[in-house]
């Protein structure tokens, strides 16, 4: 029996330990792994009696047929949405996510909509403990199977004899196979269980649902191969001092990762968010400076978000910068922007912005509303609640066009906005007539500046 060390970043081997990868350069990533490598000559007789070289052919890829899947309805619009319309049967999906956040009571509700043969397998609780979540999520369902099992073997046998059309191990740090000597949660572990998995799925086309711890980094711990290895990788997260859970989409074989799903979590689960944008703006009635509504795109759904701003002279010498929910590096361009095109003193000011509802947004979209909300706290001067910002603020101070603007304006229209002020580029082809919210279209940074603030 041989021991090596393993780098969990790039998967390098080494005979001893180092503290610092000499593949990758990253600091205290070895572990020691166990590991009974054969001998050449059973390699060798291996390869020799292995004829599956032989079954499968090279095939031109116009002979090749399109495969339809027939996509499994989940019961949960929001999770529907994020896996691309349903879940695909033989596919692996990994679900990571801070601990408590609610990962096995998504998948646990998930089971007591599905009207289907669920084998839910859990080396973390009890059935008991299963049970008494079952309970008080309101649990119905009469063809969900609750196992407690770590060895993988058994529970690969028990899925084998019970046939479900639906498998969940939760999680796949806890379970191990009896052919390696490290213990579970080790990089060879968490590896060889996967496969074991993806080839189990894939032979006996049943979809199988892991969940994985994530690490202090917040990405899924194990190694990186596991990512690779599973068709979708979904991201559980959320704040614990907010009721919203987000559930995204970082890699899907299946379907877009733009997607978005929302749910609030409350003492019986999760519930499902349909209209995120009523909840994410603010109910107050008074208008105040600092705040302005940008409506942006998550997939295919238009979501609209309240940006706000607050500007304060630096006290002490260095100005600070912070960001909620928003790239900081993206905060400090916009900043110079302002600053160089409009004039406006920010270099010694206290600069903070947060996001409303708690939520992280990428989309460049959201530039126009925070440049109002900065000039609005910068000057004191309140924004109407009723205007929504949609557009990209380039270096030059020019406002740039976004993509899917009928969407945006359409969403702005239903909730009641009075005005949407967007690009000049995208107001191109765009019909006035068909909403009722009033088209304002801009071309440079002091345009908005006179059409908002004059």
């Amino acid at each position: 029996m041989k021991t090596q060390y393993i780098c969990s970043n790039c998967q390098s081997s080494f005979h001893k330990w180092m503290g610092k990868c000499s593949s990758c350069n990253e600091w205290n990533t070895l572990i020691e792994e166990v590991v009974q490598k054969k001998s050449k000559a059973e390699q060798k007789k291996e390869i020799w009696q292995d004829n599956s070289a032989t079954k499968h052919k090279p095939l031109n890829l116009q002979d090749i047929e399109n495969e339809h899947y027939q996509r499994l309805d989940l019961g949960d619009q929001e999770l529907n949405r994020v896996l691309g319309g349903g879940l695909v049967p033989g596919s692996l999906i990994l679900i990571g996510g801070e601990p408590g956040i609610g990962k096995s009571t998504l998948l646990l509700q998930m089971t007591t909509r599905l009207n289907k043969k669920v084998l839910y397998v859990s080396g973390e609780e009890s059935a008991a403990q299963i049970k008494m979540r079952a309970t008080r999520i309101s649990d119905k369902s009469t063809s969900c199977f609750i196992y407690s099992e770590t060895n993988l073997s058994n529970i690969l046998k028990e899925a084998r004899t019970l046939a479900p059309e639906l498998l969940i191990i939760d999680s796949i740090q806890t379970v191990a196979t009896p052919f390696l000597e490290s213990s579970p949660g080790s990089i060879a572990q968490v590896r060889e269980c996967t496969n074991e998995l993806q080839r189990f799925a894939k032979e006996n086309n049943i979809p199988i649902f892991i969940i994985g711890h994530i690490n202090k980094e917040g990405s899924i711990a194990g190694p990186k191969l596991l990512e690779h290895v599973v068709d979708t990788v979904l991201q559980f997260e959320g704040d614990k001092n907010y009721s919203y859970r987000i559930l995204r989409s970082l890699k899907n074989r299946f379907g877009s990762t733009d997607e978005l799903g929302i749910y609030e979590m409350f003492n019986g689960g999760l519930r499902i968010v349909s209209n995120p944008s009523e909840l994410l703006l603010s109910q107050s009635d008074e208008d105040l400076s600092g705040a302005a509504v940008a409506s942006t795109i998550n997939g295919g759904r238009p979501l609209l978000l309240e940006t706000q701003a607050l500007v304060s002279r630096a006290v002490y010498g260095t100005p600070q910068r912070s960001a909620t929910g928003f790239d900081l590096r993206r905060l400090s361009m916009l900043l110079a922007v302002l600053e160089k095109r409009a004039g406006l003193p920010f270099g010694n000011q206290d600069v903070f912005l947060n996001i409303a509802g708690g939520i992280k947004v990428m989309d460049p979209s959201l530039d126009l509303s925070v440049a109002v909300a900065l000039i609005s706290s910068l000057n004191d001067i309140h924004v109407s609640s009723k205007n929504c910002f949609a557009a990209e603020l380039g270096l030059t101070g020019e406002i740039r066009a976004v993509h899917r603007i009928e969407q945006r304006v359409a969403e702005a229209d239903r909730l009641g906005f009075d005005k949407i002020y967007i690009s000049k580029y995208n107001s191109k082809g765009l019909d006035q007539s068909k909403f009722n919210v009033e088209i304002v279209a801009l071309s440079k940074i002091e345009d908005l500046i006179h059409h908002v603030f004059s």
